[in-house]
C-alpha cells in the first residue's frame, strides 16, 4: 500500500501563529505533525510514502531526511491548490492501493485502521459528530456521497470531511486520468478531493463515518489546541 501526503500549501489562516512554518511542521508534543503522520502510516503497513511539498519545502525535507520518503515539488504552490500538488506527484500514482491525505490533518491510529479495513472503493472519511462546526461539509446517504461544499446547510450536512481517502488499485488510474484531464483544462485551483467530487456525478464515491475517533485539521489555533489537549489526555505529552 502507498500513501501520498499533500503538504505544499502556505496555511495563511494560521501561519502568523506558527512562525510562518508549513502547517504540517507544527510541534504536537515531542514531534512534528508530518513526522507523526509518516510514522503512523508506517506502523500501519504503508511502506511507500510520498510527500508533496512547496511552501518552505526545505523545512519538510530536512525534517524527514531520515524517514525514507519520496518527495514531489509543486513550484506553483502559491497560485494553485492540492490538485496541482497531486499532479506533480502523479508518477507515484500506480496500480497499487493508495491513501491520499492532506498533510495538515492529525488522525488518531484507529482512523487509519478503519480506512485500511474498508472494502469501499474509492472511499472518503467523514465525521457525523461534527455538523454545526463543520468546515467542509458532506451529505451522504447509505454511505454514498450526494452533496459536498462549505455552503451546505446544517440540515443538509451529514458529516464533516476529514481530508483523507483510499483508492483501490484499479481505481487509481481512473483518478489519475481524470485529474490530468482537469489540469489540462486549467482546473488547478481546487483540492485533490475535487477529482472525486467531479466523478461522483457518474459513479459512486463512498463515505465512511469515523464519529467517535479524534482528528483535527490544523487550520486555526483552536484546532492546534484541540490536538495538544487530546494528546495530553491520552498521555502522549507529559503534563
Amino acid at each position: 500500500m502507498k500513501a501520498i501526503i499533500l503538504a505544499a500549501g502556505m496555511g495563511t489562516r494560521i501561519s502568523r501563529f506558527i512562525d510562518e512554518k508549513p502547517k504540517c511542521m507544527v510541534d504536537i508534543g515531542g514531534t512534528t505533525l508530518i513526522k507523526y503522520t509518516v510514522n503512523l502510516l508506517r506502523q500501519k503497513g504503508v511502506g511507500d510514502i510520498t510527500v508533496a511539498v512547496g511552501y518552505k519545502a526545505d523545512l519538510i525535507t530536512e525534517e524527514l531526511r531520515d524517514e525514507n520518503v519520496n518527495f514531489a515539488f509543486n513550484p506553483f504552490y502559491d497560485v494553485t491548490n492540492g490538485i496541482a500538488s497531486m499532479w506533480f506527484a502523479k508518477e507515484h500514482l500506480t496500480d497499487e492501493e493508495t491513501i491520499i491525505m492532506s498533510g495538515d490533518v492529525y488522525l488518531e491510529p484507529e482512523i487509519i485502521d478503519k480506512l485500511i479495513a474498508s472494502k469501499d472503493d474509492p472511499v472518503l472519511l467523514a465525521d457525523s459528530s461534527r455538523i454545526i462546526e463543520a468546515d467542509y461539509r458532506y451529505n451522504y446517504k447509505n454511505g454514498i456521497l450526494k452533496k459536498y461544499g462549505k455552503d451546505l446547510s446544517i440540515a443538509e450536512t451529514t458529516g464533516e470531511c476529514l481530508g483523507i481517502a483510499k483508492l483501490g488499485k484499479d481505481f487509481v488510474k481512473v483518478y489519475k486520468d481524470h485529474m490530468c484531464d482537469m489540469i489540462n483544462n486549467q482546473i488547478h485551483s481546487v483540492w485533490w478531493e475535487n477529482v472525486l467530487y467531479d466523478l461522483s456525478g457518474t459513479m459512486n464515491i463512498y463515505v465512511n463515518d469515523v464519529a467517535g475517533c479524534f482528528w483535527a485539521e490544523v487550520d486555526y489555533v483552536e484546532d492546534y489546541k484541540r490536538i495538544i489537549k487530546h494528546r495530553k489526555e491520552k498521555g502522549l505529552i507529559e503534563l
